[in-house]
C-alpha cells in the first residue's frame, strides 16, 4: 500500500469517526448502587454505600455508635473478626452482551475478597492497593445479574499466616493488637497488603475494616481498548518540548486503527497502526512548540497541558487523556566536601523543599470528600509549601489528590505502602507487591507532581538502630538471614525494578531515612528523621543543630483546639489524664511529654482550655526552631518536611491541622516560616545572629532594620544596614557576641525585632525573645479591635497598648478562618487581618473572643 493510500485511509477513518459521534469502542457501566450487606450467615440485610466499608455502613444503619466519640472505638473491635457479604443486582441487555469482551473492573477491594457473579466464583482478591479485573462475558446473561462479594476477616487471615510462618518478624509496634483483642496479642498487619494505619498507629485509632473502597464498573468493548496511556517527556528547551505517547492497547484480533494525539483539542500527530492481537504498546512521537514550564509553588506558574489519545476503528472511538506539566526534575546525589548531597533540582534550579508529611484524612478512606482534599491542598499552597510526603503506612491517594497537587505546584514524595515493620518475602507476597507497584506507578506516573518513589518508611533505620536485627538473631541466624533477604528482595529488587520498568525517569529511594541503598542514615549523605526532640526530650534548640542533607521527618505534639475537643468529649473528660483524653492520645509518652516541655518554657495553665491554647503555642514555637534552622542551613540542607500536616481522627498528635481541618498555631507558623523571603534572628553558641533566606530566583536589594524594644514600645537599641540578598540563598547579615549585646538590657522585658524593608514596605519581619516565656514579665494588654465587612471577607483592625503575645481569635464553636492567628502585637502597633465566615456581623460580635498568653496562667 502506498504512503498516499495510507494517508487517505487514516483521513477516512477519522471522517467516519466524526460522523459517528455516539459510536464508542468502550461502554462503561458503573455498579456502585443498590448494594446490601450482612454479616456472613446472617439473614439481616441492610443497605450499603459503595464505595464504603463495613464500619461506615454499620454506622449509617444505626448499628454502631460514632467510633470517634469518647471511648466508642474500644467497643467496636468485634467487627474485624467477622466475615461480611456485599451483594447487588444489575440488568443488562443483549446488545451489551454481544460485545467482544466484558470485564469487571474493581478499583479497590479491602482486602480478602471472593467475588461471585451469578453464583460463579470469578475472582479472589488479597490486596487493598491493587486494581482487579476479570473477564466475565461467559457468566453474564440478559436481564438480571447477581454480584456478590464475600470479605473474609483480615484478622483471621492474618492469624493463619502468622501461625504458619514459624517465627516472628520484628517491628509492627504500632499494630494495636492488645486493644483489638487479637488472639495472643499477635501483630498480624504485616501479612496483609492493607493500609497499616487501620491496625492503629501512634496517632490513630484501631479500626480494621473491610469493604468495597473504590468504585466497580463493567467494561464492554469490540475490537480493542486503550489499557493505558503514558506520556514520556524526552527533551525540553525554550522553543520545543519533545514527547512520546505510549499507548497500551488490547486487541481482540488484528485490525487497522487510526490513532490521534491532541493537545487541548488541537491535533499534534495522526497515524494508522495495524494492531496485533493481545496486549501491545504503540509509540507516537509529538512536539509542543514554545512550551511553558510547570513550576513548584512559589517559583512560577503551574501550566498544564491536556493530552488526549484517540483510537478509531471502523468509525468507533475511544479516548484516554492525561494532564501533564512540562518540567525536568531530578534528585542530585553528588559528592562534596561534607558528604553526598540530596536535593531536588527542578527545571535546572536547586529547590529547597518546604512541606510536611501527609497521612490519610480519615481512618475510613471513603469518607474523605472532594472538599476535604481540596481544602488540604489549599492549606499546603497557602502555607507556602512545595512538597508533601505521602507516607507509607496509609494508602496510595485517590487521583484527585494528585490532580490538586498538579494544580497547586505541590511536589509529592511518594512512599510505597510499607512502614515500620519487616515484611514477608515468600514468592506469593513478592508477586503481589510487584503487581501492586505496577498498578500504582502506571496510575500516577503522568502527574508532574510526582517527584520521587520511596520504598518504605523507617524500616532500614529500625533494623539497624531499634533492635530489630537483634530480635531476628535471637530467633536464629537462619531467621535473621531470611528476614533481611525479604527486605532486600522487596526494596532492592522488586520495587526499584518496577520503577525502572514503568517510570524510569524518576528517582527511587529505597528507605526513608537512609544514606543510600541499604546504608543506614547519617547527617551527611541522605535524609533523616529526627526525633531527639519528643522521644529523646532534647531541647527545641536542637532542631537548629541536628541537620541532615534533607530533613524528611520531625515533629512535636498538640491537642486539637477546644472547638474540636467538644465534638468528641464531654466536660467530665476535660483533663489530659482522663480516660477519654488518654485514649485520644496514642503516643506511649504523649501527654506527659507535652506537659514536660510546656513546664520548661511556660507557667502552668490555669484550666483545660488554657492548656490546649498554650499547647498550640508550645508546638508552634518549638517547630519554628526547625523551620528556620533547616532553611538557614541551605544549601547543605535542602528540605524540611515536618510530621505531620493532618489527622485521620480527632486526637492529640503531631499535626498542624486537626481532623476537622482547623488550623492550629503551628499551621500559621508554617505559613510564615515557609515564606519565600525569611528573616531569622537566632542564637548560636555565644552569639546572636540574623540570617536572611531568599527562595526567589532573583536578588533583592533591601534594608535590614534591627531594634530592641521593651514590652511597652520604647526603643532601647537600633541598627540598620543596606543588604543585597542573593537569589536562592541563605546568608548571615548580623552577628554579635550575645553577652555584649545584652549589656544594660532587661531580657525579661525586652524583645529583638528584625525587619527586611524596601522603602516604606516591610517585606518580612520576625521577633526573638531573650528568655523562656515563663521568665518574661508580660504586661496585661488592652487590645481593641474593629470588624468591618469587606468584599470577600471581614476586615479586623486591632491595636494594643502594650505587647500582646500570641493573640488568638476564636469564634467559639462557629466556623470561620482567620488569615492570621497566634501572633504577637507590639505596643501601639496597628494590625489588620481577615476573617472568612458565613456569619453575619451581628453574629460575629456575639461569639468572637480573643486571648493572649498572659491571661492563661494560674
Amino acid at each position: 500500500m502506498s504512503r498516499l493510500c495510507l494517508a487517505l485511509l487514516v483521513v477516512l477513518l477519522f471522517l467516519l469517526g466524526c460522523k459517528s459521534q455516539n459510536q464508542n469502542l468502550m461502554i462503561v457501566k458503573e455498579l456502585n448502587s443498590n448494594w446490601e450487606f450482612s454479616e456472613k450467615d446472617s439473614v439481616n440485610w441492610l443497605p450499603a454505600k459503595v464505595p464504603g466499608c463495613v464500619h461506615t455502613d454499620l454506622l449509617a444503619n444505626g448499628k454502631i455508635e460514632d467510633p470517634f466519640y469518647r471511648l466508642n472505638e474500644h467497643d467496636l473491635q468485634w467487627i474485624d473478626k467477622k466475615d461480611w457479604i456485599y451483594k447487588t443486582e444489575f440488568k443488562l441487555d443483549q446488545k451489551l452482551l454481544n460485545k467482544d469482551r466484558l470485564v469487571l473492573d474493581f478499583k479497590g477491594l479491602d482486602t480478602y475478597a471472593d467475588v461471585y457473579l451469578n453464583d460463579q466464583k470469578v475472582l479472589s482478591a488479597d490486596n487493598m492497593f491493587r486494581e482487579w479485573t476479570v473477564d466475565v462475558k461467559k457468566y453474564l446473561k440478559s436481564g438480571k445479574n447477581k454480584l456478590k462479594i464475600e470479605f473474609r476477616s483480615p484478622i483471621h487471615e492474618g492469624l493463619n499466616l502468622y501461625d504458619a510462618n514459624g517465627f516472628v518478624y520484628p517491628g509492627a509496634e504500632n499494630d494495636q493488637a492488645e486493644l483489638g483483642q487479637v488472639e495472643g496479642n499477635k501483630r498480624v498487619s504485616i501479612y496483609t497488603r492493607k493500609a497499616g494505619y487501620h491496625y492503629g498507629w501512634d496517632w490513630g485509632p484501631r479500626l480494621v475494616s473491610s469493604g468495597i473502597w473504590r468504585p466497580i464498573c463493567l467494561k464492554a468493548w469490540d475490537n480493542a481498548r486503550i489499557k493505558d496511556l503514558q506520556i514520556v517527556q524526552n527533551e525540553v528547551n525554550e522553543d520545543l518540548a519533545r514527547f512520546t505517547a505510549i499507548l497500551e492497547l488490547e486487541a481482540e484480533q488484528e485490525v487497522l486503527a487510526g490513532i490521534q494525539i491532541q493537545n487541548d483539542g488541537m491535533d499534534l500527530v495522526t497515524s494508522e497502526v495495524q494492531l496485533k492481537k493481545g496486549n501491545h504498546t504503540y509509540e507516537l512521537d509529538f512536539d509542543i512548540k514554545n512550551p511553558k514550564l510547570w513550576w513548584p509553588n512559589g517559583l512560577g506558574d503551574q501550566i498544564l497541558y491536556n493530552i488526549k489519545a484517540q483510537v478509531n476503528i471502523n468509525g468507533k472511538k475511544e479516548d484516554a487523556s492525561h494532564r501533564i506539566g512540562i518540567r525536568t526534575i531530578d534528585v542530585v546525589r553528588k559528592k562534596d566536601e561534607k558528604g553526598t548531597s540530596f536535593f531536588f533540582r527542578v527545571n535546572g534550579i536547586p529547590v529547597f523543599m518546604k512541606g510536611a508529611n501527609y497521612i490519610p484524612n480519615d481512618i475510613f478512606p471513603t469518607r474523605v470528600s472532594k472538599e476535604q482534599l481540596k481544602k488540604a491542598i489549599a492549606t499546603a499552597k497557602k502555607s507556602n509549601m512545595n512538597m508533601l510526603r505521602v507516607w507509607g503506612g496509609g494508602y496510595y491517594e485517590d487521583d484527585l489528590f494528585y490532580d490538586l497537587c498538579d494544580e497547586a505546584g505541590i511536589l509529592v514524595w511518594q512512599d510505597f505502602m510499607f512502614a515500620c515493620a519487616m515484611y514477608p518475602g515468600d514468592q506469593e507476597f513478592l508477586d503481589n507487591v510487584r503487581l501492586e507497584a505496577r498498578d500504582n506507578i502506571k496510575r500516577l506516573r503522568n502527574h508532574p507532581s510526582i517527584a520521587l518513589w520511596c520504598g518504605n518508611n523507617e524500616i532500614l533505620v529500625a533494623w539497624n538502630n531499634w533492635g530489630w536485627k537483634r530480635q531476628a538473631k535471637e530467633q536464629g541466624e537462619e531467621v535473621s538471614a531470611k528476614v533481611w533477604k525479604a527486605y532486600t528482595d522487596i526494596f532492592h529488587e522488586v520495587l526499584p525494578k518496577a520503577v525502572e520498568t514503568y517510570d524510569p525517569s524518576r528517582f527511587y529511594w529505597s528507605s526513608s531515612p537512609s544514606s543510600g541503598t541499604g546504608i543506614k542514615p547519617d547527617l551527611i549523605n541522605g535524609d533523616d528523621h529526627y526525633w531527639g526532640v519528643w522521644w529523646g526530650k532534647e531541647p527545641f534548640e536542637t532542631y537548629a543543630t541536628h541537620i541532615a542533607r534533607f530533613m524528611s521527618e520531625y515533629g512535636f505534639q498538640s491537642f486539637p483546639e477546644m472547638k474540636s475537643v467538644r465534638k468528641y468529649a464531654e466536660p467530665e473528660d476535660y483533663d489530659i489524664y482522663s480516660e477519654v483524653m488518654k485514649s485520644h492520645q496514642r503516643s506511649s509518652i504523649g501527654n506527659e511529654t507535652i506537659e514536660y516541655y510546656m513546664l520548661k518554657d511556660y507557667k502552668k495553665p490555669k484550666d483545660f482550655e488554657s492548656f490546649l491554647y498554650v499547647n498550640h503555642v508550645l508546638q508552634a514555637e518549638g517547630i519554628k526552631f526547625a523551620l528556620e534552622g533547616h532553611r538557614r542551613a541551605m544549601p547543605y540542607c535542602m528540605g524540611s518536611l515536618y510530621w505531620q500536616m493532618n489527622d485521620c481522627w480527632p486526637v492529640a498528635s503531631w499535626s498542624s491541622t486537626d481532623y476537622y481541618q482547623e488550623w492550629k498555631a503551628l499551621q500559621y507558623y508554617v505559613k510564615k516560616g515557609f515564606e519565600p523571603l525569611l528573616v531569622s534572628p537566632y542564637f548560636e553558641n555565644d552569639s546572636i545572629k540574623v540570617a536572611v533566606v531568599n527562595d526567589h530566583l532573583k536578588e533583592i536589594k533591601a534594608k535590614l532594620v534591627m531594634r530592641v524594644l521593651d514590652f511597652y514600645g520604647k526603643e532601647k537599641w537600633s541598627e540598620s544596614k543596606d543588604i543585597t540578598i542573593c537569589k536562592n540563598s541563605s546568608e548571615v547579615f548580623f552577628s554579635q557576641e550575645f553577652k555584649s549585646f545584652l549589656q544594660n538590657r532587661n531580657p525579661n522585658r525586652e524583645l529583638f525585632l528584625v525587619e527586611v524593608q524596601m522603602g516604606k514596605e516591610v517585606l518580612e519581619r520576625n521577633i526573638l525573645y531573650f528568655n523562656p516565656v515563663k521568665d518574661l514579665e508580660l504586661p496585661q494588654p488592652n487590645v481593641e479591635f474593629r470588624i468591618t465587612k469587606g468584599e470577600e471577607a471581614y476586615e479586623i483592625s486591632l491595636t494594643s497598648d502594650v505587647l500582646a503575645k500570641n493573640l488568638f481569635f476564636t469564634l467559639g464553636d462557629e466556623d470561620g478562618f482567620f488569615s492570621d492567628n497566634y501572633f504577637d502585637v507590639l505596643a501601639g502597633e496597628s494590625v489588620n487581618i481577615k476573617l472568612e465566615t458565613e456569619l453575619s456581623l451581628a453574629e460575629i460580635k456575639k461569639v468572637i473572643q480573643l486571648r493572649t498568653l498572659d491571661t492563661t496562667f494560674e
